[in-house]
């Protein structure tokens, strides 16, 4: 049975939105601005275990194609090993409006989608994968369709942005997994979601 993984980076205060500040908000680029050169060093590595030990990865639309349009270019390239997984991983786009998906091995779930991944984690036998896709993320978490969330904190505090629980509906309780800083600066927390 599959295991649904949301793997985000945010700041102090909860802020995922443009983290590399390609999407034109206006405090976007906080990921490089907060991290030394070894937070990210070791980032990188942890970003790459993490999608070398999953057996898929689910994407909403817009991060879906965040990523088809940077793969396997080299801006998005975070190590050769982790361009090359994330190339060949099979990948699940939930869409209603994506019809011709130019990334490899992708297959779109366009239904009822707390359906279709409720069927897709009795399918995938390992860690589905969630990167951005936080609108997806909201219907997961509602739906209780999560299973555990990864997150990095990054020390910046923005104080506005788009945050990873907004607008939640009902409270979700969630058990504290692991710690551990990454580098000098960033915290890498894991999180079980506690279902029922």
């Amino acid at each position: 049975m599959g295991k649904i993984v949301i793997s985000a980076n945010a700041t102090l205060d909860g802020v995922v939105q443009d983290p590399d500040g390609q999407e034109g908000f206006e405090l976007g680029g906080w990921f490089r601005r907060s991290a030394g050169d070894t937070d990210l060093a070791e980032w990188v590595a942890r970003e790459t275990e993490e999608v070398l030990g999953a057996a898929a990865l689910l994407l909403g639309r817009r991060s879906y194609e965040w990523f088809a349009s940077r793969m396997p270019s080299s801006e998005v390239r975070v190590s050769p090993e982790w361009a090359d997984r994330m190339n060949s991983i099979p990948k699940y786009v939930v869409s209603s409006t994506l019809e011709d998906p130019r990334w490899s091995n992708v297959t779109v779930l366009n239904g009822d989608a707390a359906k279709e991944i409720s069927e897709l984690k009795r399918k995938v036998n390992g860690e589905i994968l969630v990167y951005g896709s936080y609108q997806l993320v909201r219907t997961l978490i509602e739906q209780n369709l999560a299973d555990e969330l990864r997150l990095v904190v990054f020390p910046v505090v923005l104080g506005a942005g788009l945050r990873l629980f907004d607008e939640t509906g009902d409270n979700k309780p969630l058990h504290l997994v692991d710690t551990r800083k990454i580098g000098d600066g960033l915290m890498f927390c894991t999180y079980a979601f506690t279902q029922g």
